[in-house]
C-alpha cells in the first residue's frame, strides 16, 4: 500500500501512518499505551455518594439537622429560634385555614403580573436598541444609570407616587425584571455572529425579515436565561416589597406575624419564600428545555 495516494479522508483518521508502519516491516511498532480505567472498588466514598441519585438532598437534610441541634442545645431563645416541628405545625394550621394559600395565591398573582409586563417591555426595549447603534447611544447613560439603582431602593419613592396598593407592587416587580431582560436582549442581539446579517443581505431579506427570521431565532436562548434569572428577582423584590408596604400577601403575614412575636409564622414564611422560588426556577429551567427541545435533534 502507498500511503502517498490515501484519500484526505484517510489520512485524518490516522490511516496513513498505520500504512507507512506496514511499508517499513523491519521497524518496531510501540505499542500503545492502554488508558488506566479506576476500578469502581477504589471510588472513595464521597465519590459514590455524589454519584448517588439521592445525593441532592444532602444540604437540605444537613442544613435541617444543624438546625434542630441549634433548638435543641438551646444556643438561641426559643422566641429567635423555634424548632422546625413547630413551623411544621404551624404551617399545617395555616394551610388549614386556608390563610397561607390566600397569601401565596395574591404573591404569585402581583409576581405574573409585574414580571409579564417588564419582561415584554424589556425584550422590545433591549431588541429595539440591540437593531439601533443611535438609539442605543441615546438611551445607554440614562439606562446603565436607573439599572444600578436597586428596586428595594425605589420602594419609598414609589410609595409616594403609586400608594401601597396593588400598582406599587406590580410596578416594583416590572422595575426589577425590565432591566434584566433588556440587558439579556441587547447582548444578545449584539452577540450575533456577522456571517448571520451577511446571509440575510445575500438573500435581500427585508429589515423585518431579518429580525423574524434571523434575529429572534438566534437570541432565544440568551433571553430565556435572562428571563429566568428575572424572574427569581422578581420573586425577591416582591416580598422585600411586600414586607415594608402590604395589606395582604406572603411578605405582609412574615411582618404581621413578626410584630405579634410568632417567630414560627415568620419561619413558614422564609421557607416558603424559598421554596416557591425554587419551584419557579425549576419549573422554568423545563420550560426552556423544552422550548429548546430543537437544538438536542
Amino acid at each position: 500500500m502507498n500511503p502517498g495516494v490515501l484519500s484526505a479522508g484517510a489520512r485524518g483518521l490516522g490511516l496513513a501512518e498505520h500504512a507507512r508502519k506496514v511499508a517499513q516491516p523491519g521497524r518496531p511498532e510501540s505499542p500503545t499505551p492502554a488508558r488506566a480505567v479506576r476500578p469502581r472498588s477504589a471510588r472513595s466514598l464521597v465519590e459514590r455518594w455524589l454519584d448517588w441519585r439521592w445525593s441532592a438532598w444532602t444540604s437540605p437534610l444537613l442544613v435541617l439537622a444543624l438546625w434542630v441541634a441549634a433548638t435543641e442545645l438551646a444556643l438561641a431563645p426559643e422566641q429567635i429560634l423555634v424548632p422546625p416541628w413547630q413551623v411544621l405545625v404551624s404551617c399545617w394550621e395555616l394551610a388549614e385555614s386556608g390563610e397561607l394559600g390566600e397569601h401565596v395565591w395574591i404573591s404569585l398573582s402581583r409576581l405574573l403580573s409585574g414580571f409579564g409586563f417588564g419582561s415584554v417591555l424589556g425584550v422590545t426595549f433591549g431588541l429595539a436598541v440591540g437593531l439601533s447603534s443611535r438609539l442605543d447611544a441615546y438611551t445607554a447613560p440614562t439606562f446603565q444609570v436607573l439599572r444600578q439603582i436597586p428596586s428595594v431602593a425605589l420602594i419609598p419613592l414609589f410609595i409616594l407616587v403609586f400608594g401601597i396598593g396593588e400598582t406599587f407592587k406590580v410596578v416594583i416587580v416590572a422595575k426589577a425584571s425590565f432591566f434584566i431582560v433588556a440587558l439579556a436582549v441587547h447582548d444578545a442581539v449584539k452577540s450575533l455572529p456577522v456571517r448571520y446579517l451577511e446571509v440575510a443581505a445575500m438573500l435581500r431579506f427585508s429589515r423585518l425579515q431579518v429580525i423574524r427570521r434571523v434575529v429572534l431565532p438566534a437570541i432565544v436562548p440568551a433571553t430565556l436565561t435572562g428571563v429566568r434569572i428575572a424572574l427569581g428577582r422578581s420573586w425577591m423584590v416582591l416580598v422585600g416589597a411586600e414586607l415594608l408596604a402590604a395589606e395582604n400577601g406572603l411578605g405582609q403575614m412574615m411582618e404581621m406575624a413578626r410584630q405579634m412575636f410568632r417567630l414560627d409564622v415568620v419561619m413558614v414564611g422564609v421557607v416558603l419564600t424559598g421554596l416557591v422560588g425554587l419551584v419557579l426556577d425549576r419549573g422554568f429551567r423545563l420550560l426552556e428545555a423544552w422550548l429548546m427541545r430543537w437544538q438536542r435533534r
